[in-house]
């Protein structure tokens, strides 16, 4: 009866490699994703170069303003989500299959790439995430239509809104800090 339980046990703990599926399908997503933000900048980048044309109408000049400046947004919020998916790939694969050797021993490895606990990568992604729906609300606003006071009360309100979370955000990460500071 040991022996099968051993070997259920085995299989029980060798069953976490599954993860490996999820971590390279996020790199990929990952790549993928800054591949099509870095081709948005670099057709952002082309379709500036009309921009300084003297003979472009005021008009059409300040329209695409507006449209540079929704794209550049949106691109933003495309290398967030890809480092999104980068954050938890490496995250998963450090909690369930390994430890990233080349992360830790390296000096110029970024302390965010080191994932300690599932509540390390969920504060990291929900630090992300974060910053995904802020550029969104800012993104919304800048198509958003103002044409009661009401809508600019409510446009208030979620900025309002945002500076509360970021606030709490801050909070939280300096009380973990000084948390860790306690016991040395």
């Amino acid at each position: 009866m040991r022996f099968f339980e051993k070997l259920f046990e085995k299989a029980l703990w060798n069953g976490r490699f599954v993860v490996v599926v999820a971590v390279v399908a996020s790199m990929a997503a990952a790549t993928a994703i800054f591949y099509m933000a870095t081709v948005d900048v670099v057709y952002l980048v082309g379709h500036m170069l009309n921009y300084a044309d003297p003979s472009m109408a005021i008009d059409a000049r300040k329209a695409m303003h507006d449209e540079t400046i929704t794209h550049v947004v949106e691109v933003v919020d495309g290398y967030l989500l890809a480092t999104f998916m980068l954050i938890f790939a490496l995250g998963m694969y450090e909690l369930f299959v390994s430890d990233i050797d080349e992360a830790h021993g390296s000096k110029t490895s970024s302390k965010i790439l080191v994932i300690e606990s599932l509540d390390d990568l969920k504060a990291r992604l929900a630090k992300v995430i974060l910053m995904i729906l802020i550029v969104t609300l800012f993104e919304e606003a800048l198509k958003m239509n103002l044409t009661t006071t009401l809508d600019l009360l409510y446009l208030g309100g979620a900025i309002a809104l945002v500076g509360v979370a970021l606030y709490f955000t801050h909070k939280a990460e300096s009380h973990g800090k000084e948390g860790e500071e306690a016991p040395h």
